[in-house]
């Protein structure tokens, strides 16, 4: 049995050698390291300059925002830019760009759709709240198509571009915090660390000489369905967890709980790079692997997998030996709450690092069914391992439930993996017909 070929693509001939090959894989995988190095960087700077300069409970306030912000994300990945690393890494330029056109479009769109709805909803909350998800409304559009960019880029195994368009959001920034720092509000910070992505959202348009087509939003959803939605369910199952257990955490505890847990998060801000690094490579690389030695996908995913759990462990292990002082100077007051979530949170990473490696496989395999089904699972996991933990134990609690349950959900992610490459090999044999 043959495999089909994605929209645009040119069937493989002939494999390129060993040695050409894992030097281009490993090229990639770098630009994509550094890519994400120059993103969580200035993620890194932005987190702790607001920790710095409001306090506990404000920067609970803005991470309350962010990881609203990471929720619109994952709707806008699993109907944009996840279809078109899927079935557009590698193909031809043409087909690349009519595909990126569209895809950017769609990713627009959402941003404008769900930051009206911010815009709306957000007033409502009053407080300090209210007024940090209506700026973060206003900068959905740019926040959105910024990333676009970034996964277009990797499809078409140009990081480099990726990584510049990182560089220029975080220059941008710089000028953007200092004003924001001015003003001394919530709200402030999410204008800016909202407009400075919006430079760089205008300049990949300059990069790839493409403008996004919101007139192709539609049909882009529809040619893309049968993985679109699937992959929207799965992505707002992990970024919804994140918000349910953020909001729940809230109001159970407290507001500055949820500060102790992006504080932890900052922590592991350097490895959390890696893994999100690889991560916008991994599918791609899968798809790769899968078209020209369909035997090596497992060994790949599990070397990806383990590789990304291992180092986990070890920077969570470095983390232990950091100075009280030091830790005080980085993250001021969050500091003495986010210290004592270490070693959950690092379990918890290395959880998920496990099982990004069978998550890339199910997806360069296109098994969307199988791979909503094990996040599905995990997501539920995540929600009931964090808000149980916070009833019984408060915020410690919630950081070891929220640990027990991403190693679950990494075993269901292996598991399925395994059923859907068995399932593979068994479609690959052909019927032997007996006389």
């Amino acid at each position: 049995m043959t495999p089909m070929t994605a929209e645009g693509e040119h069937p493989k001939t002939t494999a390129p050698p060993a040695g050409s090959a894992r030097r281009a894989i490993v090229g990639r995988l770098s630009w994509g390291l550094a890519d994400q190095a120059a993103s969580s960087m200035t993620n890194f700077a932005v987190g702790i300059y607001v920790a710095r300069s409001l306090g506990l409970t404000a920067f609970g306030v803005f991470s309350l925002a962010w990881v609203t912000y990471g929720v619109v994300l994952s709707v806008s990945r699993g109907l944009a830019t996840d279809p078109l690393v899927v079935r557009f890494s590698g193909v031809s330029d043409a087909s690349w760009r009519r595909a990126v056109a569209r895809s950017s479009g769609t990713a627009l769109g959402v941003g404008a759709a769900i930051g009206a709805a911010c815009l709306v909803v957000g007033p409502a909350f009053g407080g300090r709240v209210g007024p940090a998800f209506a700026c973060l409304g206003v900068m959905l559009p740019g926040l959105l198509l910024q990333d676009a960019w970034r996964y277009s880029f990797f499809a078409a195994g140009t990081g480099r571009k990726a990584f510049v368009n990182d560089l220029v959001w975080g220059v941008a920034l710089v000028p953007a915090m200092v004003v924001a720092a001015r003003v001394g509000s919530v709200a402030a910070f999410v204008l800016a660390w909202g407009a400075s992505a919006a430079v760089a959202a205008v300049y990949g348009c300059f990069q790839s000489g493409i403008r996004p087509q919101l007139t192709g939003a539609r049909a882009w959803l529809r040619e893309h369905r049968d993985l679109g939605y699937r992959y929207l369910v799965e992505n707002t199952g992990v970024s919804g967890a994140s918000q349910l257990r953020a909001y729940g955490l809230g109001a159970i505890v407290g507001v500055s709980a949820v500060g102790m847990v992006r504080g932890a998060e900052l922590l592991l801000g350097p490895f959390l790079a890696v893994l999100m690094g690889l991560s916008l490579v991994t599918v791609a690389e899968a798809a790769r692997v899968l078209r020209r030695a369909p035997h090596r996908l497992g060994k790949f995913c599990l070397l990806l997998g383990g590789g990304q759990a291992v180092a986990a462990l070890l920077w969570g292990g470095a983390l232990l030996l950091m100075p009280d002082q030091l830790g005080e100077f980085v993250l001021g007051d969050v500091w003495h709450g986010a210290s004592d979530l270490i070693v959950p949170a690092t379990l918890g990473v290395a959880g998920a690092g496990l099982g990004t490696g069978a998550a890339a496989g199910l997806r360069a395999l296109g098994a969307a069914r199988r791979s909503l089904r094990s996040q599905l699972f995990a997501s539920a996991c995540y929600v009931g391992g964090g808000l149980g933990g916070a009833a019984v134990a408060g915020t410690i609690g919630s950081a070891w439930g929220v640990a027990a349950a991403t190693v679950c959900g990494s075993a269901v992610w292996w598991l399925h993996l395994r059923s859907a490459l068995r399932e593979r090999h068994h479609d690959s044999i052909p019927e032997v017909r007996t006389p």
